[in-house]
């Protein structure tokens, strides 16, 4: 607090020598980014979502974002404040999103008999869910950032690239790369 009784701004070269500890592996700098920026991140989310309990699993989903992220951080692509808060934003964005279709399309399209609420249907999309979970967490580090920017995100290869400040055909590897592997391992999973 400053002696007039506001809040003390951070100045930004504290913000990025937190990012920078943190791509690092320094814990005790994310807890303090945690701690600082927590409440900010779930007033953000929550706006958008309207769900104190997506909220709160989006913002968690984020700080794990900044902490795997936070070694590629550019200072000269914008603050530290403003790359939080823009994945915070694509997080909750992407979720909408994501139910949207959901609610649009059926996913037992021949079966007349399946409701959107029956038991086994909700017990399918979970497991489908926990089996897409793993099949993404097999993905490189790049091959998941390259997915999660294009896909989520809704940009084309070129836009992806330019986002993520890499090679065009760098990044459509990747994401040709991560497409296949989640293929693989869906498909792999399905017959088990």
């Amino acid at each position: 607090m400053r002696s007039d009784g506001q809040p003390r701004r951070t100045p930004e070269s504290e913000w990025v020598a937190l990012v920078r500890a943190i791509g690092k592996g320094d814990q005790s700098a994310f807890r303090q980014l945690f701690s600082r920026m927590h409440a900010l991140v779930f007033t953000l989310i929550s706006r958008i979502v309207h769900d104190p309990d997506t909220a709160e699993e989006l913002t968690l989903d984020v700080f794990h974002g900044v902490w795997t992220r936070a070694a590629q951080y550019r200072a000269d692509a914008g603050s530290v404040v403003g790359w939080v808060m823009s994945q915070a934003r694509s997080r909750a964005i992407d979720h909408i999103r994501f139910a949207t279709r959901l609610k649009r399309v059926n996913p037992f399209p021949d079966s007349s008999e399946a409701t959107p609420d029956s038991t086994g249907e909700r017990l399918d999309a979970m497991s489908l869910a926990t089996r897409l979970r793993s099949a993404v967490a097999g993905l490189s580090p790049s091959e998941r950032t390259a997915i999660e920017t294009a896909f989520f995100s809704e940009l084309s290869y070129v836009e992806a690239a330019s986002y993520l400040r890499e090679p065009a055909g760098t990044v459509k590897a990747r994401i040709r790369s991560a497409i296949e592997k989640l293929r693989v391992a869906m498909l792999k999973d399905g017959e088990s």
